[in-house]
Parts: C-alpha cells; structure tokens; sequence
C-alpha cells in the first residue's frame, strides 16, 4: 500500500464536473493498492496517518496532528502510484491490484479514517476523477506499507 499525503488548506474531488468530496484543511490522500495489500496494512497506515504530527503548535513547530489541528481528509484512489516506468516509455500497471482486490481495501481505509472521528470524503473507486488543491506549505509525504 502506498500513500502520498499532501497537506492541503483544501482540496475538492469531481466526476463529470460535480463535487463528490470537498475538505478544508487536512490531508488529500491518494492511495495506490497492490495485489498482497491487507487490512491489517491499512489499519496501520491509518494509525500512522492519525499521529503524523505536520500541523503547526501555537509556536509554529510542526508538533499537531490532525485530530489536534481539527483537521479533514480527502482519498482518493491511485492505482498509477504503482506504475512501474522501468521498461520503455509506456507505464505498467502490473503491481496494481485488481479492482476486485483494491475497492473493498480502498472502502475500508475510508471507513478506518471515519471511526477515528475525522471528517473523511472520499473520490469514487474506478472513476475518471478531477482533484483539485492548494498545498499547504507545501507538505508532501510519501508512506508505504
């Protein structure tokens, strides 16, 4: 599993130019998925996720996380962060997994975010999807399961 998370003042998902998900400050996360992924893994990249302590403290130290900032989070799936680019110049998606293995990791992660208490949106798993956001910092992650 693997994670890019970019802190965001905020960030907006669309399919066919409508709004599906919408957060202010937080996180826009977008979570690739391979074929071996579990949920013992997401359950511990949520964990981790919760506790990455990149928000600011009242002296302008990255020391809060996003429960303590009141922060959002926005998923949405990306299987192209497993391409592998090795070979030639088309991208394989060979280590992504199916959508049969990754939609319901996808909508468990989701669910995992919900049960901490944070605000959570969400993209629509398969979709041809449009993000959009403003970086805050800018902040950018890369985790890995």
């Amino acid at each position: 599993m693997r994670l890019v998370v970019q802190r965001v003042s905020e960030a907006k998902v669309s399919v066919d130019n409508k709004t599906i998900g919408q957060i202010d400050h937080g996180f826009l996360v977008l979570l690739g998925i391979t074929h071996n992924d579990t949920k013992e893994q997401v359950i511990k990249l949520v964990d981790k996720l919760a506790k990455l302590r990149i928000f600011e403290d009242q002296d302008g130290k990255m020391n809060n996380n996003i429960i303590q900032s009141a922060g959002n989070i926005l998923v949405v799936s990306q299987f192209t962060l497993y391409a592998d680019c090795k070979k030639g110049n088309r991208p394989s998606f060979i280590d992504a997994a199916r959508p049969e293995v990754a939609e319901p990791l996808y909508d468990y992660f989701v669910k995992k975010i919900d049960e901490l208490g944070v605000k959570v949106s969400a993209g629509k798993f398969g979709a041809y999807m449009q993000v959009s956001l403003i970086n805050d910092g800018p902040v950018t992650l890369v985790l890995e399961s």
